[in-house]
């Protein structure tokens, strides 16, 4: 049911270019919904080419695109042009993508991690109104220590565009060796991270914390209950402050960071199928 993905280049408001990778389906196969794909730090949408393939086979279209400073798009790697420069970027793609489907059909953005944080962020200031969220890990916590917090409320007054290693190790985003080293070979992917993205990763998942009572859109939360990336315990917060009749909430035990990479990520497709077909 899906055809060969494509790649373009999407111009943002700021003039700074964007990549967007599509996985339409088929000409004919009725449409149930688009899936917009936000990407985790330092990685890029072509590494969801599984998920997409999935979501293609079960009827929905799928877009995804580098953040700004990530894959192919513009920006020092790791870099950020302003403190909103990610939420503006996602509604600028989500007017996009409405604008490229029949009107009605439902718009599903799904985030991973940093990419969650950013879904999340942007939900709940009400950017723009979108169908569904699904959060994959998403870094409401990123488990900073007191010094780590100290430097990116000072840092990014100073020298915002400072960029240093996030500190990641590849070893924890997977139990599968060969998405290790895959994500270490991978040439769009990198260890950059500055101090004014720093400080919106660090703050920004606070903020959408304490908008979780007030939350109004439908939400599947899956997050790993032995991820080392970010603090877990986030996510945790997050269900249990919003509404239960709007946000499902599902933990995978022993999962590494990455739930859709882990070796045996059949339980997280389940769920997340499950979900829409509920839904859409």
């Amino acid at each position: 049911m899906a055809s060969d993905s494509t790649l373009s280049t999407f111009t943002a408001n700021d003039g700074d270019n964007l990549a967007v990778q599509d996985w339409p389906l088929e000409p004919g196969v009725p449409v149930r919904g688009v899936v917009l794909i936000v990407h985790g730090l330092g990685e890029h949408a072509g590494r969801y080419q599984h998920v997409a393939e999935q979501l293609n086979q079960w009827g929905f279209a799928v877009r995804g695109y580098d953040q700004c400073g990530h894959g192919e798009s513009s920006g020092l790697p790791g870099s950020l042009r302003s403190d909103t420069r990610l939420l503006d970027d996602l509604a600028d793609l989500v007017d996009s993508t409405r604008a490229r489907f029949k009107p009605g059909t439902p718009l599903i953005v799904l985030g991973h991690s940093m990419g969650g944080l950013v879904a999340g962020r942007f939900v709940s200031l009400g950017l723009r109104k979108i169908d569904a969220l699904v959060l994959s890990s998403p870094a409401f916590n990123p488990g900073m220590n007191a010094f780590q917090k100290f430097l990116v409320s000072v840092l990014p007054k100073i020298v915002p565009n400072l960029r240093v290693g996030n500190g990641l190790n590849a070893a924890h985003i997977s139990h599968d060796p060969a998405v290790v080293r895959a994500y270490l070979e991978d040439r769009l992917v990198h260890d950059r991270i500055s101090a004014r993205l720093a400080q919106f990763i660090a703050t920004q998942g606070e903020a959408t914390l304490q908008a979780a009572p007030s939350w109004t859109v439908p939400t599947l939360l899956m997050y790993a209950g032995d991820d080392r990336l970010v603090n877990p315990q986030g996510s945790r917060d997050f269900a249990a402050a919003a509404p239960a009749s709007l946000v499902k909430s599902v933990c995978f035990d022993g999962f590494f960071h990455e739930i859709f990479n882990e070796p045996d990520a059949t339980p997280v497709f389940n769920t997340l199928r499950d979900w829409l077909d509920k839904r859409f």
